[in-house]
């Protein structure tokens, strides 16, 4: 069973999700997780594709938490690049110091709120690092709306070459991929809502029906009815 609540961190959210023999896909929505399982500490960044996790050969006694950030706020966490994490699950110590690491291990290792651990950590390298993209709000916006990649530059005030250069950096997609990812993340929001699928595509702004199909087929790897069959 998965779970989730808003977080403290504005726009992130703390999700839990029982252990199962045959996890499902995870579906590309242009966020990274800072991700506690099975006394691991791991981060998975954005994906261009469904992911679908490994499934251990025996299920973790505990439930895998994770805490998910809004688009454009992992980098300022993990202080890389979203683009150097593209589709990719690394371990936490690749990106932090391992000492840093193993308190956090051991505090969510004897933590009665795990989710609140993570905040916690992830609120301490936020006052500490580097700050998120300002524009990132703005450009999320703008890039699922199907805004232009030219008229989205002229709103942020920089050339299309270094819009480019920011959205790789803070989103780890490029603005027209961006675009793409959060449109299939508003239509399937819809879809589970019980709205018809051409009443999605139209809401979403697809050309069509058949356009919704194909896109999620693309970057959901399974037709949308399949996508939306619960767990």
């Amino acid at each position: 069973m998965y779970r989730e609540r808003p977080s403290a961190l504005p726009g992130a959210a703390v999700w839990t999700k029982s252990p199962e023999p045959a996890p499902r896909p995870v579906l590309p929505d242009g966020c990274t997780d800072l991700i506690w399982y099975d006394g691991r500490l791991l981060v998975a960044g954005p994906d261009t594709r469904a992911h679908l996790p490994h499934s251990p050969e025996r299920a973790p006694e505990a439930p895998v938490v994770g805490l998910r950030f809004a688009p454009g706020q992992g980098p300022a966490v993990f202080g890389v690049p979203a683009d150097e994490l593209r589709d990719l699950r690394v371990p936490l110590t690749d990106l932090w110091p391992a000492a840093q690491v193993r308190r956090l291990a051991d505090e969510l290792a004897e933590a009665t709120a795990p989710g609140r651990a993570l905040e916690a950590a992830a609120v301490g390298r936020l006052r500490t690092g580097a700050a998120p993209d300002p524009a990132r709000g703005l450009i999320a916006r703008a890039a699922a709306r199907g805004t232009p990649v030219g008229e989205l530059a002229e709103a942020v005030g920089v050339g299309e070459r270094q819009l480019r250069r920011r959205c790789l950096a803070a989103f780890g997609y490029g603005p027209k991929t961006l675009g793409r990812v959060l449109r299939l993340v508003r239509a399937l929001d819809l879809a589970r809502s019980g709205m018809p699928y051409a009443q999605v595509a139209a809401a979403a702004g697809y050309a069509d029906q058949a356009h919704l199909a194909r896109e999620v087929k693309a970057l959901a790897g399974a037709p949308l009815g399949t996508v939306l069959a619960p767990g």
